[in-house]
């Protein structure tokens, strides 16, 4: 958890719900000046309410400090919990959050898996590899609180919290987006998150039309994949993710959404290394073969 008002009002209200069953941990990225001192004053916060806490201190890849920094968090959360026996992960995203991600996601006109925004439960470790790992939850108790409202929490038990980072594009767009937000007192922030709820619900039944689509249509070789598609589009194109994933490869949604509608006329495609053809009724997937020198 970080020093920010969301994170320490889920830390006072987990407290306050479930006394002597609350463990928190602070991962420090490295990536600010003030992360460690952050850290360490969450660490002070937590011993004075007798909440054992641990600083989780790691190495972020360089590329994407975005997707590397929340890989290398996830990572070391795990780690932590397996060590203390814990299952469940709380994270503090509330419904300004969730409305704040639908919006901006809306607006690069993402999916429906985009737009089911943050799921209120979720597997820590999303793989098809049993292990134990996969027991481990994340759970969003806060996604019907206001951020308002964690804010006042915070304040009103006497805590200075800390600034939120503002040193990405995202956070940028995120700031205005809020502003915007707030000018806009038409727009319900819990509805949308409601809303977000609801197509959570609508991809859960897409999800379960694509496991059937895929043990009846769907044939894995060790050269390929062969598909003969009988479902509508978005079923289609979950099915086609979870054969890219397969693959071992991955494609973005917007990439998918373009290659299935080649596909639909006839025409094969190559997205993120992986080569599709059509074949009489079915679509086949195969990676890529070496390019030679």
């Amino acid at each position: 958890m970080s020093g920010g008002p969301d994170s320490l009002a889920l830390l006072l209200l987990a407290n306050a719900a479930r006394p002597e069953m609350v463990e928190a941990a602070s991962v420090d990225h490295g990536l600010r000046e003030d992360s460690a001192d952050e850290c360490q004053a969450v660490a002070a916060i937590c011993a004075e309410r007798d909440i054992p806490h641990n600083i989780l201190r790691v190495e972020v890849p360089p590329g994407n400090l975005q997707d590397g920094a929340r890989a290398a968090r996830y990572a070391a959360l795990q780690g932590w919990m397996q060590q203390r026996g814990l299952n469940l992960l709380a994270t503090a995203h509330h419904a300004d959050d969730q409305a704040e991600t639908m919006l901006m996601r809306l607006n690069r006109a993402s999916g429906l898996s985009g737009l089911t925004a943050i799921r209120a439960q979720r597997a820590l470790v999303q793989d098809t590899v049993a292990s134990s790992a996969r027991s481990l939850q994340v759970i969003r108790p806060l996604l019907g609180w206001r951020k308002a409202e964690l804010e006042m929490i915070v304040s009103q038990a006497g805590i200075e919290a800390a600034a939120d980072p503002s040193n990405s594009d995202i956070q940028f767009d995120r700031a205005r987006l809020r502003k915007a937000l707030a000018q806009a007192d038409w727009i319900d922030p819990l509805s949308i998150a409601q809303s977000a709820d609801h197509l959570s619900d609508a991809l859960e039944a897409l999800e379960w039309a694509a496991e059937q689509e895929w043990s009846a249509q769907v044939h894995v070789t060790q050269a390929a994949i062969d598909y003969s598609p009988t479902a509508p589009k978005a079923v289609q194109l979950l099915v086609l993710e979870r054969a890219f994933q397969r693959l071992g490869c991955a494609s973005r949604g917007s990439a998918l959404a373009r290659l299935r509608d080649k596909l639909a006329t006839g025409e094969g495609g190559n997205v993120g290394g992986v080569l599709v053809t059509v074949e009489g009724e079915s679509w086949r997937l195969r990676r890529e073969p070496p390019r030679r020198n």
